[in-house]
């Protein structure tokens, strides 16, 4: 079987990671995951919170449509500068520096993958800024069993607040056996 391509500015992306020593970018799984979430909504406006060097904003970049855009946050000015730089050329995409909510202005989103702020600390927030029928997606969870989902013995919280919310279709996936992700989609 052939390998599948990895677009040049994911590469890229990767390689601004491991110049500034960044190592929590997403994976080549995640991503593919994201650049199918951007192509399913091909006149979408795209959002990302925590652009971290750009990785999973490349991703979301090679799913997006013509009619798209996308806009990311990322509160490190070094990575917002550098991420910035890796998309200069391109009008569709813009890179904002400072605190995740500097997207509200730009919401309702079809697509937001929330992997910096908000995630944790205003999930009902993060859920109001999706338009009827947006993606939502989170990573870096750890796969689970049981339910409730456990993280380190515990109920995790987080999981449990995005996969049971009301106003969600929630789903868990991995990405690796090691990894999952949430994905859903806000209610009309």
């Amino acid at each position: 079987m052939a390998e599948r391509v990895v677009p040049e500015r994911v590469v890229a992306a990767e390689r601004i990671a491991a110049e500034l020593g960044f190592t929590k970018s997403c994976t080549r799984e995640t991503g593919r995951l994201l650049s199918t979430a951007a192509a399913a909504k091909p006149q979408g406006v795209v959002a990302e919170s925590g652009t971290g060097a750009g990785v999973g904003t490349a991703w979301l970049r090679s799913g997006l449509g013509t009619g798209a855009c996308l806009i990311t946050v990322e509160r490190d000015e070094e990575l917002a500068r550098r991420a910035a730089g890796l998309f200069a050329d391109d009008e569709r995409v813009g890179v904002l520096t400072g605190d995740w909510r500097l997207l509200e202005r730009h919401a309702p989103f079809d697509v937001f993958f929330c992997d910096g702020g908000g995630k944790r600390d205003d999930g009902q927030r993060v859920i109001e800024l999706l338009a009827p029928g947006g993606l939502l997606v989170m990573d870096d969870f750890t796969p689970s069993p049981h339910w409730p989902p456990r993280f380190e013995g515990e109920v995790d919280e987080l999981r449990l607040f995005y996969l049971t919310h009301p106003d969600l279709e929630a789903t868990e996936v991995l990405t690796t056996p090691t990894s999952s992700a949430v994905l859903a989609s806000r209610r009309p």
